[in-house]
């Protein structure tokens, strides 16, 4: 067998555990969740359309078709509480030839989550009908809602209690930001390394070795959690999964697998120290955002993973086996924080565990035009922070995770990603400029 073959085979390997950790969080996906997990087989793993489709048929997961028409007409069905029938049927309309007419102007493109604009026009009908309808649109509300929470979206006595309840119960648990300090972060010392690769295992993307020069940074030893990431979503509503008060996160900062493992806008019971994942690069930006930090560069994550060794292979050296990292789906998933040895630098899960986001935009051949200091791709680095919302551009992702081979663990490996893509391999870190840290009180 050939080492492309090989390849080949792995990456079908793996593609096959990504459907099987699916499956394993729903039984069911809808039509937009498989053709958004198409893309990844083709995108990241390099299958043909047929052979990931053949993937899925043997893999049992059911796929059903499970829309919320609220959200399909960009609305939460708590918008229209405190409307009249006339109001409603007015609204509903309009959003419906908006959208519409934008879809009309698209032409024959392939949409994001896979349809056609032909097959999304359909679904905007379906959408239209069904809401100017009181009674399809009240069978409607009831699939989408608990059966006890069913009655607060029509009587209005018990929705106004209900919401008050709501209020009460989440002015108790919102939390102001995470201290901006830097207590659970590493400095990491300005100066020159070696980045990129030419060992065995280098790709193209990771040549030629190059000398860059950072000034210091902190970076945050452990990449961020569940816990952490559920602070963040008490106070800003606006990134919940699901609706909170009318807001969640908007479907432009996602591919549809946003924290596809919470049960709404709770993390696993048993996973608060580990990794948060199927998080975007949008949703990671403004976490870092609202802790007063950002993501790291992709040089600054490169030579933060390397820990001061020049040429190694892996944070600690060229050798890896079980005990080092997370990886190659020795533990069936994510792991807490900290199971692993840190490397020289005193930062954990610097290769496996989770896939992190960096700042840049991924630029296959940046290596060759780099500049010596402080390198980022894209855009500077304010620009970037200032208009985040606004990227559309791959990012870069680093590390590898519990799912990835050795060979995709390595420091200099390097990945790329549409900002809005989450599944269960990625995650995030974050990092704070030496610059902007108080003296006094590390914030």
């Amino acid at each position: 067998m050939s080492r492309r073959e090989a390849r080949r085979d792995a990456r079908r390997e793996e593609f096959i555990t990504f459907i099987n950790t699916l499956k394993a969080a729903s039984p069911t996906i809808t039509d937009e969740q498989r053709k958004g997990s198409l893309r990844v087989a083709v995108q990241q793993y390099g299958l043909t359309v047929d052979e990931a489709s053949e993937i899925f048929e043997t893999s049992g997961i059911l796929i059903g078709e499970h829309l919320n028409f609220f959200e399909v007409l960009g609305f939460a069905y708590e918008d229209f509480q405190n409307l009249d029938e006339t109001s409603i049927v007015n609204r509903v309309k309009t959003q419906h030839e908006k959208l519409y007419s934008e879809s009309l102007k698209a032409g024959g493109r392939i949409r994001p989550d896979g349809k056609t604009e032909e097959q999304w026009r359909r679904t905007l009908n379906q959408a239209r009908d069904t809401l100017t309808e009181p009674q399809k649109r009240n069978e409607h509300i009831a699939t989408l809602t608990p059966e006890t929470e069913q009655k607060t979206l029509t009587d209005t006595q018990t929705r106004d209690e209900h919401i008050t309840t709501l209020t009460s119960e989440t002015e108790q648990t919102t939390d102001t930001p995470l201290p901006s300090t830097i207590q659970d972060m590493v400095l990491i010392p300005a100066g020159e390394f070696q980045m990129g690769s030419n060992d065995k295992d280098a790709s193209n993307d990771e040549q030629p070795v190059h000398t860059v020069y950072l000034d210091a940074f902190y970076m945050d030893k452990n990449p961020v959690t569940n816990a952490e990431f559920k602070r963040f979503l008490n106070a800003n509503p606006d990134w919940c999964k699901s609706p909170l008060f009318k807001m969640n996160i908007s479907k432009a900062f996602h591919n549809g697998f946003y924290l596809q493992h919470w049960d709404k806008n709770d993390y696993p019971a048993d996973k608060a120290d580990h990794p948060v994942v199927h998080v975007s690069w949008y949703a990671a930006m403004a976490y870092a955002e609202w802790v007063g930090k950002r993501l790291p560069t992709e040089a600054e994550w490169e030579k933060a993973a390397r820990g001061g060794k020049s040429d190694s292979i892996y944070p600690w050296g060229n050798a890896i086996k079980p005990q080092d990292a997370n990886y190659d789906e020795n533990m069936k998933g994510t792991t807490p924080i900290g199971n692993y040895p840190a490397n020289d630098y005193g930062l954990y899960d610097m290769a496996g565990n989770v896939l992190e986001w960096c700042l840049d935009q991924y630029d296959r051949r940046y290596y060759q035009i780099s500049p010596r200091e402080n390198p980022i791709s894209g855009a500077n680095k304010e620009n970037i922070l200032r208009f985040y919302k606004e990227v559309s551009t791959d990012r870069v992702f680093r590390g590898g995770s519990w799912l990835n081979a050795a060979a995709n663990i390595r420091v200099a490996a390097r990945y790329r990603y549409k900002p809005a893509f989450t599944s269960p391999l990625n995650g995030f870190r974050c990092v704070k400029d030496v610059s902007s840290v108080n003296p006094v009180d590390g914030s």
